[in-house]
């Protein structure tokens, strides 16, 4: 990645602090908003609660928030908090209704919706703190390819790029999935498709990107990038419903199919990281 911004006031020495995927963090993004990758989020990060990991959703959205909404929280300390020292990660991190630990980035930051040096050290400093006491650290990023949500991708092992059939979203996965590829040197995106109509519509769509992806786009000289189909979640009523009424799928429709969907996601993921890193 390119050097951090910001030139105004004292900077710490932040090239001898290593920028390198942390294993068992997987960072869940998307090209653009209004996918529902929040919502993938949070109930994928309950299902794997409920499949007995330990989980850390951590909310990297930073300047904005949204898992308080979506998980109906309250919120009290937050990771500005533990960036300004006013809180330590053990009073930031409280516990959602699935069974999961949430630390939320705060509302209205504007001084840390930038990647500067200092958001970038702490950012770091807490991920690193935070990997090693969870089976799993889920990152929540923002939409698109800010700085901010470029850095909190660079620190995860997996990738997990929520998109729709709608054609600006997948217009939007591909230039995301271009500037991880270039920037970070990425030969790996795991793909889920929300919001599908029919059985099979992901896996058609991933192809459908796969070839684009081989003709115009590598990762390293001679190497392409390889777009990883790993879930399907369908569009149905009760998953509508619980997002409106901020309610996890495991508490209202648990078996639904979006529910069901993201229990093999959940599954999926397991065998992606924690068998394949154990």
């Amino acid at each position: 990645m390119s050097g951090p911004g910001g030139s105004a006031g004292p900077q710490r020495a932040t090239a001898s602090i290593p920028i390198r995927p942390l294993g068992r963090v997987v960072a869940i993004t998307s090209g653009k908003g209004g996918v529902g990758k929040t919502f993938v989020a949070a109930n994928l990060a309950a299902a794997l609660a409920r499949r007995g990991q330990r989980v850390l959703l951590l909310d990297a959205y930073l300047g904005l928030t949204n898992l308080d909404s979506a998980l109906n929280l309250i919120q009290t300390s937050s990771l500005h908090d533990v960036f300004t020292g006013k809180a330590d990660l053990g009073q930031a991190i409280i516990q959602a209704p699935g069974g999961f630990s949430v630390l939320l980035a705060g509302l209205g930051l504007l001084e840390h919706a930038r990647l500067t040096p200092d958001v970038r050290d702490e950012f770091l400093r807490v991920i690193a703190s935070l990997a090693p006491r969870y089976d799993l650290v889920l990152l929540d990023t923002g939409a698109g390819i800010s700085d901010v949500v470029l850095f909190s991708v660079s620190l995860a092992s997996v990738v997990l790029l929520v998109a729709t059939p709608e054609l600006s979203a997948l217009s939007d996965a591909y230039a995301t999935v271009k500037v991880l590829a270039g920037q970070q040197k990425r030969s790996r995106i795991h793909l889920v498709v929300n919001h599908t109509a029919r059985l099979g519509d992901g896996r058609a769509i991933a192809a459908q990107l796969q070839q684009v992806l081989d003709r115009y786009v590598v990762s390293e000289p001679g190497q392409g990038i390889r777009l990883s189909h790993l879930a399907d979640i369908p569009a149905d009523a009760a998953a509508r419903q619980a997002a409106v009424g901020r309610q996890l799928l495991w508490r209202t429709a648990p078996a639904c199919p979006s529910a069901l969907a993201v229990e093999q996601l959940a599954c999926r993921l397991e065998e992606t990281v924690l068998i394949a890193q154990a």
